[in-house]
């Protein structure tokens, strides 16, 4: 299957300045080859690689477009085969008819992530980087995009692959001994080899606990936004997205569903929900929003619970009242308590409102007024010291479940060891924990595995 030439378009479908068609395979240049013709006659079978140049695409006598033809040979190419990428206008004609020509000239369309699933079959890059493209192309903030160039740059596959490396040698050892079980010797020295799970231990432990970090960064942080209608949600999204995404109303109640949308503070993506007003209702189509609420409230991360200051400063209990309920029925969820339309009140009401509810946010969404303050708020929420660190973080499912288990069988073996269990019971679980690092790294996998992670990929790529 992979002997053949592949060829997709890799640049996004549709009409544009440019689109990108790439070629990977054996063949790739023979068959461009056929149907280029250079502005200067150059053979491009005879080109060096890493080459540009620029010519026609030509079918029979027939011109299809002007090109630039960059030429990368194996093994120095993405994919480590002879690779072409075409760069042509970028009407959707002519990338199909250039397509369609190299099909019949004995090309296959590319499945979804076949060219780095070559890339990963080619030893340029291990299953970690590989499922790293896949994260960088998706990122939509500085955060997700800085993890997901650590790991293509191997920075966890490297660390995992060191530790696989060291546990491979003591397992060597310890496998050598069941030879020599009747001489009753030891090869593994127990000290050193309990050194390094303790080692081991340690760096499991640390990127098993950085995915709670690294799964919100890559998906974004999920913020309810809730309280009583008419209070300012709709207003202080739209002040936080500095666009008017919801519905502004003085009607009460005008939020009859959840709107959500997403921005990037200090390069980490928040989620904003605008939820329905909180109240009693005999509205059938409001009652739905509000339930929709308390559903949002479950799945969000952070809950804002927002307050019109100027209604409510006479009745501040009432606030704190509600306050205490949302802490009640989600005592893990961090609560950020905001009093909204502060641009009504006088300094002494102000001065009652902070000393009456501990820890308020004062705020206007309507001039702007301490939209700072909060977005720096959501920030201190997020435990950003990885990340500003450059710690490898871990935002994959996979490789978080494949750290839990091996983690799990590192545990047996630092249990083996300290109760004296023997040799080939020990070298049992050695041979589980290796398994998972393998599944990582891509030193073990199956066609299952593969199959399921470049189909998430995009075609051409």
């Amino acid at each position: 299957m992979h002997n053949d030439t592949i060829v997709a378009l890799a640049t996004p479908s549709g009409s544009g300045a440019i689109a990108v068609i790439r070629l990977s395979g054996k063949d790739a240049i023979t068959i461009a080859s056929k149907c280029f013709k250079s502005v200067t006659n150059k053979d491009l079978t005879k080109q060096p690689t890493h080459t540009i140049h620029l010519g026609h695409i030509i079918e029979n006598n027939r011109t299809i477009d002007e090109v630039l033809v960059s030429v990368f040979k194996d093994p120095n190419s993405y994919t480590g085969e002879n690779v072409i990428e075409i760069s042509c206008h970028g009407s959707s004609y002519i990338q199909q008819e250039i397509i369609q020509l190299f099909l019949r000239q004995g090309c296959r369309m590319a499945t979804a992530g076949e060219f780095t699933l070559r890339a990963f079959l080619n030893g340029k890059l291990d299953l970690s980087q590989a499922e790293a493209v896949a994260d960088l192309i998706s990122s939509d903030n500085e955060a997700s995009h800085q993890i997901a160039m650590q790991q293509m740059r191997g920075g966890f596959s490297s660390e995992i692959a060191k530790l696989r490396e060291e546990l491979l040698n003591f397992a060597s050892l310890i496998e050598l001994e069941l030879d020599f079980a009747e001489e009753d010797v030891e090869f593994a020295d127990r000290t050193q080899f309990k050194q390094l799970i303790e080692r081991i231990t340690f760096v499991l432990k640390r990127l098993i606990d950085s995915f709670a970090v690294g799964n919100v960064i890559k998906n974004g942080i999920p913020v309810a936004i809730v309280g009583e209608p008419n209070v300012g949600k709709s207003t202080l999204l739209n002040a936080l997205l500095n666009e008017d995404r919801a519905i502004v109303s003085e009607i009460a109640g005008t939020t009859r569903d959840t709107i959500e949308d997403e921005i990037s503070i200090g390069g980490i993506g928040f989620r904003f929900i605008d939820t329905a007003g909180i109240r009693e209702t005999k509205d059938v189509v409001e009652s739905i929003g509000i339930k929709k609420t308390f559903e949002k409230i479950e799945q969000s991360q952070v809950v804002i619970y927002l307050f019109d200051a100027k209604q409510s400063i006479n009745n501040l209990e009432a606030v704190r009242i509600e306050i205490a309920k949302i802490r009640n029925k989600h005592p893990q969820k961090p609560l950020l308590v905001i009093a909204n339309k502060i641009d009504a009140l006088t300094d002494i009401q102000l001065a009652e409102i902070n000393t009456t509810i501990a820890g308020v946010l004062l705020l206007s969404a309507k001039t702007g007024f301490g939209v700072e303050q909060l977005t720096n708020s959501l920030l201190n929420l997020i435990n950003t010291g990885a990340l500003r660190n450059n710690e490898t973080i871990i935002t994959n499912s996979r490789h978080y479940d494949a750290l839990l288990k091996a983690f799990e069988e590192i545990q047996k073996v630092q249990h083996g060891l300290e109760t004296g269990l023997s040799g080939d019971l020990l070298a049992i679980d050695i041979r589980q924990a290796l398994y998972h690092f393998g599944e990582i790294t891509g030193e073990i996998t199956n066609d299952d595995l593969l199959g399921n992670i470049f189909a998430n990929f995009c075609i051409g790529k």
